[in-house]
């Protein structure tokens, strides 16, 4: 199918183009957290543990309008119901900058800014979405970890997939009993169970190894595991792809076997590949969070939409803290995005379908 057919046929699901806007914009977001970001990634204040989420003001009392600005939240005890609660203090007001100067980070890695979307002013206690137990800003850290949680996945799949590819297409291709030794080596590996091993590797893996290393370790030890079953799948393809007649001609002419396999029958599995890409990446965001959510994955002070979520899993902190349910929110949209778009990619790139 030619680009122009899969763009007008892409631009005809509303649905999908949504799916791939809110993708876009969560990368964008993830791709320059600082700047979003209000506090440093490392930022904890324990003083206003549990605040709630700042209230923004722009109007004054005589209703006119007014530079945004907050109040700071100041903890006190209830003696009734021996509760922590906040009030705000309203004896001085924070102005709230836009585009100004914060803390010091720099731009995919290496160009220096201080430039931020949002700087309170100093002193200033601004928590957008709350904080958490140990006092960090809610709001900063879903772009710090948005940057663990929808990147890491892609590790994972740029190490199965080509390995996965070429497993099956050399399979395949050769067919007989090489198929049928490489086919029980991918069985045995699929029988894995691989939940419980990320819990085995995760309580074996050094204590000494930061918690990005030890989780980047068991993405790629899983990716080595995880190749089996998409390449069970191009094997299939590729049987049915040997036994045309181009391929046929190619090898009348001589071309290697390893040319053949690369250069002419992996090729023609692309459409799958795409599609497999797309729809595997969800899996390995919600594997991170689950992870993560165990205390198995990304340790703290580090983020990840996993580890935040943890403190959700209590009653009490869903009941009376629900901002801190927004990583499991942005977990949910996410998940869902690539599944609608992966649906929808599917479709366009089936043969079945086309006209």
């Amino acid at each position: 199918m030619k680009f122009n057919q899969i763009y007008h046929k892409f631009l005809k699901d509303k649905v999908s183009l949504v799916a791939l806007f809110v993708l876009v914009l969560l990368y964008v977001l993830i791709l320059f957290a600082d700047f979003f970001a209000i506090y440093p990634s490392t930022y904890a204040n324990r003083k206003v543990a549990y605040c709630p989420p700042s209230n923004i003001y722009i109007l004054d009392k005589n209703n006119h309008f007014k530079k945004p600005y907050t109040y700071n939240y100041v903890k006190t005890f209830n003696p009734t119901t021996f509760s922590i609660e906040y009030k705000q203090d309203r004896s001085k007001k924070y102005k709230i900058n836009f585009f100004a100067k914060g803390f010091e980070y720099k731009i995919l890695g290496f160009i220096k800014c201080n430039r931020h979307l949002i700087v309170p002013s100093d002193g200033a206690d601004l928590f957008l979405l709350g904080s958490d137990i140990n006092g960090h800003c809610v709001y900063s850290r879903l772009f710090y970890g948005g940057q663990i949680s929808l990147t890491i996945g892609f590790i994972a799949l740029l190490i199965s997939f080509p390995i996965g590819a070429l497993y099956g297409g050399i399979s395949g291709y050769l067919g007989g009993n090489i198929d049928k030794v490489l086919m029980r080596i991918a069985e045995a590996i699929m029988s894995i169970p691989s939940f419980y091993l990320l819990i085995i590797l995760a309580s074996i893996l050094p204590s000494n190894m930061t918690s990005i290393q030890r989780f980047l370790l068991i993405t790629i030890i899983l990716a080595a595991i995880g190749w089996a079953g998409f390449s069970r799948v191009v094997r299939g393809m590729v049987l049915s792809i040997k036994n045309q007649e181009y391929i046929k001609a190619i090898e009348t002419i001589g071309a290697s076997k390893k040319r053949i396999i690369v250069k002419h029958i992996l090729p023609q599995t692309s459409s799958y590949i795409i599609i497999a890409l797309t729809l595997s990446v969800p899996s390995y965001i919600l594997a991170e969070s689950g992870l993560s959510f165990l205390g198995l994955g990304i340790q703290l002070p580090d983020a990840s939409w996993g580890n935040m979520l943890r403190e959700a899993q209590e009653f009490a902190n869903i009941i009376y803290r629900p901002w801190l349910l927004t990583p499991g929110f942005l977990i949910f949209i996410a998940v869902l995005s690539f599944n609608v778009l992966g649906d929808k990619i599917r479709d366009i790139l089936d043969p079945k379908t086309l006209k």
